[in-house]
């Protein structure tokens, strides 16, 4: 698996978002480029998928607020206590735009190798976009340069879904049907393989099914249908096929994290007590001891030696726990690390989750047990192979006696609905820097793992539309805004398509 080519990528910031179809993105620093920097220069489609890849598999902090992961103890966090309003549609003018620009030397050159690509990588940022927002410009979005439309009309969420399917379906078909002699150059993911991306793209397909399971229906497909159809194509086997991102100790290509300052983050009890209370070893990969318990002595594997903050008290009240070393910080290994594990997309761990809540839900044939437990196995390997300082606890026994204990053993015993919520946990518990807003978004689809939040600040279901829209894009948005939620009705509680039984 290759990593990170020494690339930097500087998108141009314009305005309004849909005004960004009109720019050009400047590369610079490629090896194999010598150019005047005041010059136009060609920018084959090589040279742009290794950072179009590296913005989609790229993990960070996002979401771990919400996700009730870490607390602030020295300021007051917004999305700690679910108080966000406007989301930003810079995707379009950033990602999106990166890919569609490399669509387009993809189609001068003549490199078909890369319109599966295109066409994966454009699901994933919508498929992100429609989760955050809602009805979104689909259809017309992107046609700045093409078509002069500044003011896209927005498309409902149901037929952005249908889009998204319909995207990686062809991005299947055309990995398939491309020839050997048509070459990936450029791919830091799989090394130009198209079998590991077939496996990746059917894969985060079923992901996307499985988000719709309120829906019988999406765009004239049947859900369940469609899911069993997908998943007799190639999927992952292993954690081999995992798509994710591996880092080098190289300037830009270094782990997200690393040399991170930290001031005031700290872990939420929420997380540390039910990784405590069911005895997960992979709790020692993500924190570290109290100080107290480490000037005690305790070992590492002690669970009562950590301890989160409740991130439903006003931030002063956890600075008493860190004044007398009480709560966990978040474990060093990030930021002291320059590489630490590769993050990911979407991986062989999670699939098979995905497979095992299928089965319990009757979309497919299968033991459920059998997807659950090899998905914590994987699980387990991926963190005895990367984290090597703590491989001692992340072993395939240590898996199986993890499997075994009550609050997390998978049997018959259990209703369906107890199945669901452990898978769904499964999912949560290794989305430390790995899951991005997928914990929140599976909380708004199954009501698990459960997240607290002050009485007067319940969960949001989305994130309001930018005021660029407002200003730019006057009439679509509130056509959208009236068409979804009534008129005038553009708030964070109100409940858009995908939720709605």
């Amino acid at each position: 698996m290759k990593t990170i080519k020494d690339i930097t990528m500087k998108p141009k910031i314009l305005l309004p978002i849909f005004v960004a179809a009109v720019g050009f993105c400047s590369c610079e620093s490629f090896s194999d480029m010598n150019t005047n920097p005041n010059m136009p220069a060609e920018v084959t489609p090589d040279l742009l998928l290794p950072k179009v890849c590296q913005d989609a598999f790229t993990r960070g902090q996002d979401g771990m607020y919400a996700d009730k992961m870490v607390i602030q103890t020295d300021g007051h966090n917004s999305e700690q206590f679910f108080e966000w309003n406007r989301g930003s549609f810079d995707t379009y003018n950033n990602e999106l735009l990166q890919v569609e620009k490399m669509r387009e030397e993809a189609e001068q050159t003549g490199d078909t190798a890369y319109v599966p690509l295109y066409k994966f990588f454009r699901a994933y940022h919508y498929y992100n976009l429609t989760l955050r927002f809602g009805d979104i410009p689909y259809s017309d979005a992107m046609k700045g340069q093409s078509q002069a439309n500044y003011t896209p009309e927005y498309d409902t969420q149901e037929e952005v879904f249908a889009g998204i399917l319909r995207d990686l379906d062809e991005a299947e078909e055309g990995l398939a049907a491309s020839p050997d002699v048509d070459v990936i150059e450029g791919d830091i993911i799989y090394d130009g393989d198209k079998l590991a991306w077939r496996k990746l793209v059917n894969s985060f397909h079923l992901k996307v099914l499985m988000t719709l399971s309120r829906k019988t229906t999406v765009g004239g497909l049947d859900v369940r249908q469609e899911f069993a159809r997908v998943a007799r194509l190639p999927l992952m086997e292993s954690n081999a096929d995992n798509g994710q991102l591996t880092y080098i100790d190289q300037e830009g290509n270094r782990y997200p994290q690393f040399n991170a300052q930290w001031s005031g983050y700290y872990m939420d009890s929420t997380y540390v007590a039910r990784m405590a209370e069911r005895r997960d070893p992979r709790l020692f990969l993500f924190c570290l001891p109290t100080t107290t318990a480490a000037d005690a002595g305790m070992a590492v594997n002690d669970f009562a030696a950590y301890r989160g903050g409740n991130p439903i008290v006003p931030y002063g009240n956890n600075i008493t726990l860190v004044r007398n070393g009480q709560i966990s910080q978040i474990n060093s290994r990030f930021r002291l690390d320059p590489i630490v594990e590769p993050t990911m997309l979407m991986g062989y761990a999670e699939l098979q989750q995905v497979l095992a809540e299928a089965v319990v839900r009757g979309w497919i044939q299968g033991d459920a047990r059998q997807y659950y437990e090899n998905g914590v196995k994987a699980s387990f390997s991926f963190y005895e192979t990367y984290a090597t300082d703590y491989s001692q606890y992340v072993t395939q026994d240590s898996a199986a006696s993890y499997l075994n204990r009550p609050l997390v053993r998978l049997d018959d015993t259990l209703t369906d609905e107890q199945k669901i919520e452990r898978i769904i946990f499964q999912k949560y518990c290794v989305s430390f820097y790995q899951g991005g807003w997928d914990p929140y978004f599976e909380n708004l689809r199954t009501g698990y793992p459960g997240f607290m939040h002050l009485e007067e600040n319940p969960i949001p279901y989305r994130w309001m539309y930018p005021d660029t829209e407002y200003r730019y894009n006057t009439a679509n948005v509130e056509e959208a805004i009236t068409r979804q939620f009534g008129a005038n009705n553009d708030r964070t509680t109100a409940q858009p398509w995908w939720l709605k039984e």
